[in-house]
């Protein structure tokens, strides 16, 4: 398999292009947030279609841009405007709709005219039909083409359907006369967009009705309707309204390349979604000082918004970017309330919205779900905040029946945040065409336009791909050099560890090569040595091996043994030697130190084994703490971040509290699911032991009480990891710890795929060999 990458030199020179003329260099800030919002062929199309007042004699389009944007933005292969995709085929045949009737008013453009009616008509008894296989059309869809294509036949355009497809358009009619019949026109209740905000397609006959109602609804500050721009465009052809009029053109002037479905939008929601896009597609490390800068003015202008008044739909946009704010800020170690998004769980009347509009506003709802992965001790409100959006996001038939985000959707709730690796999610971001949705507008998504950094991101990914296959080639050779590759007992396990050491951290590739290929060595020689006391080793082998660790002198071993030794003894080397060039200071004996408290509770632990001793829980957590070997890990390579590690905490005994928690997780984790066979080799664990120790207890019960305890330590651990009050240890080694425990999390969450020959390889292909799979780049490309 050939693969063409891009080297590290090209994507800075690529960083910096996007830099130039994304930021402004004096302030870090955004120039135009606008220029990231993707247009909506639809709602542009609306503003074309508005009369240039200003010469009544020559019937010209106000906003002759708009026009242009149209003729320049039509598909030509296939004839259609706007995103084209499985899911996105309504809003496409509504966008042609809306194109070909601004151009067939002005007259203009008839060859695109030609192209957007043959594609209607090829193509709307399969989009129909597809969406009637799902149960029924969408509201949105309904109100939209019928009020379409009554407007283009006024025109004296008509199309040429079926007999088929003609009752397929009556049946939308009679659906259309029966929302008209149940709906008010303004009812924040039923749906998050009322029917006004259809202005520019309800039926003319209930335009004399309604002249009060859209003054009424005209936004005080701004002049829109809805803060929609075609419903906008719409209610200013009927009541010329000189604020609608103003609104249209500072919209056209900020967003010249054609408009969104909603305007205004926060533009400090949109720098936070692209602040987010960055970070998940794995490119914090080129657009650090950007987001650092970002996030530093975010926090200072930080408070718990007042709600209370609010509109419904204000408050559900509230809830949205308040949830991502938290998450991306309490993720960058800032201290911030659950309060500033939470206050959605004493709201009954956004609560009851949410449940009957969950098919609109589930992003609101995924992310105030991610905004609970980071929950702290003691924390009520988020579990509740879980436990919310996590009934919705479940019983969501949506989820179920549609396309857009199922898959992610899926995602978030079979594996958690804390057992997935940053190099697999970066991918999963990348190649997710839904990626950069920030909201759900009238008919379709609202998008934040990212193709460049989406090519930099993919770029990137597989620049890191090289690089980690050319490390993993390096190791390979290492296990056989030592004799640990053909030892011919327990399991061999140098690509499990690699992909684990490369896939878990963020951390500057080109920087960390030794630290990833030094975690990786010790993860191989602890999975052999281990296996060695629990399987292969004689009493009086172990006794030597530990005692020549603790010595460290093995010239006297020999088999076995004097293959782990020796193998480690060149691993301490390698580290110590590493550490010696950053630190100038020899750190031998304490590495030594931890690798003999590990080897004894091995030891201990075959001892037990041998005699049938059952420990107490303390007694077995005292050791079964250390026989996991996190810290053995952890410890070493976090004094290798080029930053200052106090040597006190390398000392037994005397660890930070950040490492005690990350020690006991991977213990518990582990035993969830070993004691099977555990139980069944006539060995120990805290599951075994704790329902031993409750009469009471089913083997479920014990599981569940150890499931909480984890849970409560993993709470603590996150808390550590992300607020410097609790640890004084460089953020570096906090991320190292915090790898460490998501590589645990991933191998033990809700089966053992450690020890499994099968189950990690499809992950390990996407890691290392498969090339990104890039969702098709938008039409145009206003942000660059």
């Amino acid at each position: 398999m050939k693969f063409e990458t891009y080297s590290s030199s090209d994507l800075y020179v690529l960083v910096e292009e996007i830099k130039k003329e994304t930021f402004e260099l004096d302030t870090l800030s955004i120039i135009n947030p606008y220029s990231f919002v993707s247009a909506s062929a639809y709602d542009t199309a609306w503003l074309a279609m508005i009369e240039d007042l200003s010469d009544v004699s020559t019937q010209q389009p106000m906003f002759r841009g708009c026009i242009d944007w149209i003729l320049s933005n039509q598909n030509v292969d296939e004839g259609f405007w706007g995103n084209h995709g499985d899911e996105n085929e309504g809003e496409t045949l509504t966008s042609t709709f809306a194109c070909v009737l601004a151009l067939r008013k002005w007259n203009i453009g008839s060859l695109h005219i030609h192209r957007g009616k043959r594609y209607i008509e090829k193509n709307l008894e399969r989009i129909i039909g597809e969406y009637r296989k799902k149960g029924c059309c969408p509201r949105w869809l309904v109100l939209m083409f019928t009020g379409l294509l009554e407007l283009t036949q006024q025109l004296g355009l008509h199309f040429f359907f079926s007999p088929g497809v003609k009752q397929m358009i009556n049946d939308l009619f009679f659906q259309r006369q029966e929302i008209l019949h149940r709906e008010l026109l303004v009812d924040g209740r039923c749906n998050r967009q009322p029917l006004l905000a259809y202005l520019e397609v309800l039926p003319l006959t209930l335009y004399a009705e309604i002249q009060e109602d859209i003054i009424e609804n005209m936004d005080d500050l701004d002049g829109s309707l809805f803060q929609s721009p075609s419903a906008t465009a719409a209610a200013f052809m009927l009541s010329r309204n000189t604020k609608s009029l103003a609104y249209l053109q500072s919209l056209v002037q900020r967003c010249p390349h054609g408009v969104p479905q909603i305007y205004p939008l926060s533009e400090e929601l949109i720098k936070l979604s692209l602040v987010n896009i960055m970070n998940n597609f794995g490119l914090g490390e080129y657009f650090g000082k950007e987001i650092d800068h970002f996030l530093l003015q975010t926090y200072k202008s930080y408070e718990i918004t007042d709600v209370e008044r609010m509109p419904i739909c204000f408050k559900v946009d509230q809830l949205y970017k308040a949830s991502l704010e938290f998450r991306i800020l309490r993720m960058n170690g800032y201290d911030v309330s659950p309060g500033s998004f939470c206050w959605f769980l004493n709201d009954n009347e956004i609560q009851n919205h949410l449940r009957i509009n969950i098919e609109c506003l589930f992003l609101v709802m995924l992310n105030v779900y991610r905004a609970t992965d980071l929950m702290f001790p003691g924390e009520s409100e988020l579990e509740k905040a879980r436990e919310f959006s996590r009934n919705l996001l479940e019983k969501s038939e949506f989820v179920n029946k549609q396309m857009v985000h199922s898959s992610h959707i899926k995602h978030e709730m079979s594996t958690p945040w804390i057992a997935r690796l940053n190099h697999l999610d970066n991918r999963m971001w990348i190649e997710d065409k839904d990626s950069n949705v920030i909201s759900i507008g009238k008919a379709s998504s609202i998008r934040i336009c990212v193709d460049q950094l989406t090519h930099l991101a993919s770029k990137n990914f597989e620049l890191r791909q090289a690089v980690y296959r050319r490390e993993m080639e390096d190791l390979i050779k290492w296990v056989k050099k030592w004799g640990l590759n053909d030892i011919g007992f327990g399991r061999e396990k140098t690509t499990y560890c690699y992909f684990a050491a490369s896939s878990s951290t963020s951390l500057p590739f080109e920087s960390t090569a030794n630290v990833r290929k030094l975690m990786a060595k010790s993860g191989i020689l602890i999975t052999v040595a281990d296996d060695f006391f629990d399987e292969e080793g004689s009493p009086d082998e172990l006794e030597a091996l530990t005692k020549a660790v603790l010595r460290w002198e093995g010239k006297d071993l020999k088999g076995y043994g004097k293959i782990i030794f020796k193998a480690l003894d060149n691993l301490l080397k390698e580290i110590d030697e590493t550490y010696r060039k950053q630190h100038g200071t020899d750190m031998t004996n304490h590495f030594r130190n931890i690798w003999g408290e590990t080897f004894e509770s091995w030891l201990c632990e075959a001892k037990w084994s041998k005699k049938g001793h059952i420990p107490s829980m303390e007694e077995y957590l005292r050791n079964g703490i250390i026989s996991t070997a996190a810290h053995t890990i952890v410890l070493p390579i976090s004094c290798l971040m080029k930053s200052f590690f106090p040597q006190h905490k390398l000392e037994a005994g005397n660890y930070d509290s950040i490492t005690t928690l990350l020690m006991t997780i991977t213990r518990l984790l582990n035993d969830l699911q070993s004691y099977q066979k555990e139980r069944e080799q006539g060995k120990i664990n805290s599951v075994l032991l704790n329902m031993r120790s409750h009469c009471s207890f089913q083997i479920e019960d014990s599981i569940a009480y150890i499931e909480k305890i984890i849970e409560l330590k993993r709470r603590a651990f996150v808390e550590h990891v992300l607020m410097d009050e609790h640890s004084d240890l460089p953020k570096p080694c906090k991320d190292i710890h915090m790898s460490v425990c998501k590589v645990f999390e991933m191998f033990f969450n809700k089966k053992n795929r450690y020890d499994s020959d099968t189950e990690m390889l499809q992950d390990i292909k996407k890691a290392l060999y498969d090339p990104v799979n890039i969702p098709r780049l938008s039409e145009r490309d206003p942000a660059f």
